[in-house]
């Protein structure tokens, strides 16, 4: 109420200011034409090198002169001091005239003790706010600093300013390629209107079967490119995120962050990887006593202990070194690997030689590392013990206690130079047999209440332990989206796009995702936001935590916390009428009263209500309602770890809602799309940050095998949510998940199913090779047209995509190709696995063994590992080969006429060996010869293939074969 009093004063004193004003200047327009003159009450000496315009609500005044261009302030804002001086004819200034004659001018609150204390009040808090950048200006010629002015007179404030904008993509590239894709869908839809009304009567099944695939090709296709309708990019500003939150003399007000690091098997993941992931996080360049990382060990490992130990040791030294010299990456192990002249910009006289001191001490530290892993090859009978004597807990990975240790970030661990250090804590929750831990989600699940327990950050970023750091602002630009207080409170998390190393040049098996990371993403920032892709990826606390996104114009009453004995409380009031709040107003104590007992009536349910949702801990419970995060400070480091230990227990989630409604979702193996997916229906929007050095960088599977399998895991994951109550089809309605959005989803938990028509598809030129048949009538005139329309249309859609998205014509093949080679293997194992899975409740695994390899650069690449995966493709290889050596004999043998039919088919074919190319370079790899189990297997079931074709052969007449006289005598 005091608000709206005080903005309904400031309006009537403006309004009243204004009126007094244009009657100075109707005093002046009369004694510059000639009116009567009197001696000028008073002179501004500014007046002779800076005078303002008028500005009135936009419009300016016919009288001020053109050349003058700044705005005016009111002599009231100024406290008297006026800019422009009273012309020479006027004997004193106006009185103002105020709305209401009989009343009080002072009850306005103008020219009052009280409003004056008021403007000084706001005043104050505004320059503690923000740091106010003065810009030079010109005015007249002359030199102006903007220091003669009043301090209220507004200026450029960058502070003030959006950290971040979007950026649509140019209309010149952007509407062509939506005229294309309508185009394409109209002849689409000429096209089906031609295969379906022209059957082929001597093929009818073939005809039927690909009809049937191409409509399901259709569908998969527009589920996939109308997301893509709205693409962005988006730009940050850093400088304006320190403007506002880093003020110089001032502790900084960036929001703290909690970083999470998941590893399971050392063995699998070495611990040097780790270490450098670790080594990236500490060394960021973010305020040290805002950043907390959180190291998972979920195979309980002495190994990746006593390396987190070496590492935490090591880090007291290369933290200095990379702030001081501010070098990229921060990963210790990609940074002294890098081709380049390090000397480039780098002035500093002693950096050389602290570079070879550290990289000696890098060095030593690998050596150290490589020991650990030595040992660990050979475990003693009686398991690892620590150095005091004790056995170390997590002897048995299947049954150990909850293990936590701090190892930087408490009082007296600094590094060299005396510098505080980010902490870094060790978790390895709690395991138990009988108990169901939910692999990577449960993990990720005891760190959020680890972290919300000892340190309570209101962000949290995740990444695997072999992506690290590249960009050391990548916190920083994450912030400028999550802490935009315009429209940050919506974001529920920053994706950013993955990057990696060490893979070939040639991108043989499309490990990059190009396609998918710089067309797919951004044209999802557009809609609702990208979805979470397990990595890299910032997160606001209180969107894990199941919570709705703040509404744009909420309509429930205000939210009211309250603490009472260390548990905060919340209580939404109803919105109240117009007698009750006039009631309220007249009576503050009834207000009080009324309040208080509003509060304690639903404390004890609420109470029980939060409990039963985020588990029995009250400090946990507690630390979820703080959405700017912060620990409690009544209570101790012991409480806190002891209260700790008991969330990573493994009852702890037993009857609550954690990976159903909080944290990472249940359910898949790939919790990352649920999780995101949940995020969204609950309203939330995400982001896509592409900063111009990629913000982390990782590892990835080269090798043919390795990258079926992580293929096989994504989409196994994919058919589990499509079979789960959350398949996209029909969950989320009535939510704040947009359609767009929601076709992206049902395309990311649909796209297994398409191996099977993929299967089929790919297997019919082989068969129209062998029979002579074919799936389209003979070709007429028009439908001629409507196929080269179709593929010029999809040809001008992948240029048009690759134009506006940046990517090169290689990676949008090689993507193309893969599509194929994943979707006739590990998509179709997926679905298998997967109904089995969750029909039948049966586990199956495809097992990967290597077979030999080669040194040298990528010598993985080369590493046969044989696998299931590789019969389906291998087998559609041959049987199209032998396809196409029969169809090329046949017509030989039956002269011109039979090359005409044949061109089609050979076509088709030569289409599925195109993709399915390197998927036989990965099988002969340097090799001189095709394995000979991938020969037999693949032979094996071609025959089978052929010999049930020829059983059951639909083409051939079961009356026996039709004769036709040939007009020749055999009986002479």
């Amino acid at each position: 109420m005091r608000m709206k009093m005080t903005l309904m004063i400031w309006s009537m004193s403006l309004i009243m200011e204004t009126l007094r004003l244009r009657a100075l200047l109707k005093v002046q327009s009369v004694v510059a034409h000639g009116g009567p003159a009197g001696p000028a009450s008073r002179r501004d000496s500014s007046s002779q090198g800076f005078e303002i315009p008028l500005l009135t609500y936009g419009e300016e005044d016919a009288e001020i002169a053109n050349n003058q261009n700044a705005i005016i302030v009111p002599p009231f804002a100024s406290h008297g001091n006026g800019i422009h001086p009273i012309p020479p004819g006027t004997t004193a200034p106006l009185n103002s005239r105020p709305m209401v004659p009989e009343k009080d001018i002072a009850l306005y609150g103008y020219g009052s003790v009280a409003w004056k204390d008021r403007m000084e009040e706001w005043k104050k808090r505004q320059n503690d706010k923000l740091q106010v950048v003065k810009h030079q200006g010109n005015n007249d010629g002359g030199d102006f600093d903007g220091s003669e002015l009043d301090s209220d007179l507004p200026m450029m404030d960058e502070g003030r300013q959006p950290l971040s904008r979007k950026l649509p993509i140019a209309s010149s590239k952007i509407n062509p390629y939506r005229l294309i894709i309508m185009l394409r869908v109209v002849v689409l839809g000429l096209f089906f209107h031609y295969r379906i009304l022209n059957p082929v009567p001597d093929a009818y099944g073939l005809w039927m079967t690909s009809v049937i695939c191409e409509i399901w090709f259709a569908v998969s296709w527009i589920l996939d490119q109308f997301p893509k309708w709205y693409p962005i990019e988006r730009e940050t500003y850093l400088d304006r995120l320190s403007l506002r939150y880093e003020k110089e003399g001032k502790p900084s007000e960036l929001a703290d962050i909690d970083v999470f690091v998941s590893t399971v098997d050392p063995m699998k993941e070495p611990p040097l990887i780790t270490a450098n992931t670790v080594l990236s996080i500490l060394a960021v360049d973010y305020p040290v006593d805002k950043v907390s990382c959180y190291v998972s060990d979920d195979g309980a490992a002495m190994l990746t202990f006593e390396a987190l130990s070496e590492t935490s040791e090591f880090a007291r030294k290369w933290v200095p070194f990379c702030k001081k010299f501010n070098i990229e990456p921060r990963a210790p192990e990609w940074y002294f690997s890098q081709k380049m002249d390090y000397l480039k910009d780098k002035v500093h006289p002693a950096f050389v030689r602290e570079r070879r001191a550290m990289k000696r001490e890098y060095e030593e530290f690998k050596v150290q590392i490589n020991r650990l892993v030595a040992m660990a090859e050979k475990v003693p009978e009686e398991g690892w013990t620590m150095q005091d004597g004790t056995p170390w807990p997590g002897n048995n990975v299947r049954d150990h206690p909850g293990m936590i240790q701090v190892f930087l970030g408490h009082d007296g661990v600094r590094d060299i130079e005396g510098n505080e250090l980010p902490r870094l804590v060790y978790v390895s929750r709690e395991k138990r047999p009988g108990f169901e831990h939910h692999k990577k989600a449960g993990a990720m699940n005891s760190l959020i209440r680890v972290s919300a327990v000892l340190s309570n950050a209101p962000y949290l970023l995740n990444v695997d332990c072999d992506h690290y750091i590249n960009n050391s602002k990548a916190l920083r630009e994450a912030m400028c989206f999550m802490m935009d207080p315009t429209s940050g409170k919506k974001v529920c998390y920053v994706q950013f796009p993955q990057r990696f190393d060490g893979i070939d040049r040639h991108d043989r098996y499309s490990n990059r995702n190009v396609v998918f990371f710089d067309i797919n993403m951004k044209g999802l920032d557009g809609l609702q936001g990208p979805i979470y892709v397990g990595t890299g990826c910032v997160f606001r606390r209180q969107a894990l935590y199941g919570f709705d996104a703040p509404a744009k114009r909420s309509h429930l009453a205000r939210l009211v916390t309250a603490g009472l004995g260390g548990v905060v409380c919340v209580v939404v009031l109803g919105r109240t009428g117009k007698e009750k709040r006039r009631k309220i107003r007249r009576n503050r104590s009834t207000e009080r009263r009324q309040s208080k007992y509003t509060l304690l009536k639903p404390l004890k349910k609420g109470l029980k209500k939060l409990e039963k949702k985020f588990g029995q801990s009250p400090v946990f419970v507690a630390s979820t309602l703080r959405e700017n995060g912060g620990v409690l400070e009544a209570v101790n480091s012991t409480s806190l770890l002891k209260e700790a230990i008991y969330v990573i227990s493994c009852g702890y989630e037993d009857k609550t809602e954690w990976g159903k409604e909080v944290g990472w979702i249940y359910g898949s193996v790939t919790e990352d799309i649920l999780t995101g997916f949940k995020m969204h229906c609950h309203g939330w929007r995400s982001v896509y940050c592409m900063p111009k050095r990629p913000a982390f960088k990782g590892s990835a599977p080269i090798n043919l095998s390795d990258r079926l399998h992580q293929v096989l895991r994504w989409a196994l994951g994919s058919v589990e949510i499509f079979l789960s109550k959350h398949c996209p089809i029909w969950y989320g309605y009535g939510g704040g998940l947009k359609w767009l959005e929601r076709f992206s989803y049902i395309n990311s938990v649909v796209y297994p199913w398409t191996s099977i028509p993929l299967i089929v598809y790919c297997t019919l030129p082989a068969i129209c090779l062998l029979t002579g048949k074919f799936i389209v009538p003979e070709i007429s005139n028009y439908a001629s047209i409507i196929f080269m329309a179709l593929f010029i249309s999809i040809a001008a859609t992948g240029i048009l995509e690759m134009q506006w998205g940046g990517v090169g014509i290689d990676d949008w093949w090689r993507n193309e190709q893969f599509w194929v080679i994943g979707g006739v293997s590990s998509h179709f194992f997926a679905l298998l696995q997967g109904l089995l899975k969750v029909l039948a409740g049966v586990s199956t695994n495809f097992t990967v063994t290597s077979k030999g390899g080669d040194d040298g650069d990528f010598a993985e690449l080369y590493i046969f590992k044989w696998t299931s995966l590789l019969i389906p493709p291998t087998t559609l290889l041959i049987v199209n080969i032998i396809g196409v050596v029969v169809g090329i004999s046949d017509a030989v043998n039956n002269g011109y006429d039979s090359w005409g039919p044949l061109f089609g088919k050979l076509f088709f074919a030569f289409w599925v060996i195109m993709h399915l190319y390197p998927f036989l370079k990965g099988l002969i790899g340097k090799q001189d010869r095709v394995p000979t189990v991938i020969v037999i297997w693949s032979i094996l079931i071609s025959s089978i293939l052929t010999l049930v074709w020829v059983r059951i052969n639909p083409f051939v007449s079961r009356e026996g074969p039709i004769l036709e006289i040939c007009g020749l005598d055999c009986d002479d």
